[in-house]
């Protein structure tokens, strides 16, 4: 399992289409990094349910978002509804 655990965006920007890199950690291997959001939004297309941010209530997923004519960009997932843990996070 892979957790996110924070994220690089410009001052001011309050929206996850700005999130322009993500910090995240390997539970398995206790190693971490920091990689550009077009990788992470392919990694994570290719690894659905493997990304999670935690939460008071334990965890939520995290999923690629590929909008028509727009950037693909990261956005966290409750109960199938969009959340803002992703923006939750402390910034690079």
């Amino acid at each position: 399992m892979f957790y996110a655990t924070a994220i690089k965006m410009p001052a001011g920007s309050t929206k996850h289409e700005h999130i322009g890199a993500l910090r995240w950690l390997d539970c398995s291997k206790g190693t971490a990094d920091t990689s550009a959001m077009s990788i992470m939004v392919d990694w994570v297309a290719k690894n659905p349910g493997k990304l999670r941010v935690a939460d008071a209530k334990g965890s939520v997923e995290v999923r690629a978002v590929r909008p028509s004519g727009r950037d693909p960009y990261l956005r966290t997932y409750a109960d199938d509804r969009p959340t803002d843990n992703l923006l939750d996070l402390p910034r690079l």
